[in-house]
């Protein structure tokens, strides 16, 4: 899935929004350190920005990403905001994966049945040896 973009007028203005998709937002090392810390815990914008060695701005950024995407949910209460992972965005990665789970798993099988038939082969066709 692509981001796509559409867009808008208010006021005359044109307002152009990306929709990103979640493998765009997992991509990213940081982001998936922000969906692990904020899996466990909801958090502050403050408390999220002191995990990371980058400026309160740039870790904003990330956040908005994955907020962009529904992999994290943001509510205002007074002057902060907090901040909690929305996880079930990650079954659509989940489903996609497995789907490559199960490709290896099945040719690693047949692999090893093939191995093993091969080995079994060469002990009955291996001379006895005599001394």
């Amino acid at each position: 899935m692509k981001p796509f973009s559409f867009s808008f007028y208010i006021c005359n203005q044109k307002v152009s929004f990306m929709q990103r998709d979640v493998y765009s937002a997992i991509a990213d090392p940081t982001r998936r350190r922000l969906i692990s810390l904020l899996a466990k815990e909801e958090l502050n914008v403050n408390d999220i920005s002191k995990h990371f060695e980058m400026s309160r701005t740039a870790v904003s950024k990330h956040m908005r990403v994955l907020d962009e995407c529904g992999l994290l949910h943001i509510e205002k209460r007074g002057r902060e905001r907090f901040c909690q992972a929305r996880l079930e965005k990650l079954a659509e990665v989940a489903l996609w994966v497995n789907q490559y789970r199960m490709f290896w798993n099945d040719n690693l099988d047949r692999l090893e049945d093939l191995l093993q038939r091969q080995s079994k082969k060469s002990k009955s066709e291996t001379p006895p040896h005599h001394e």
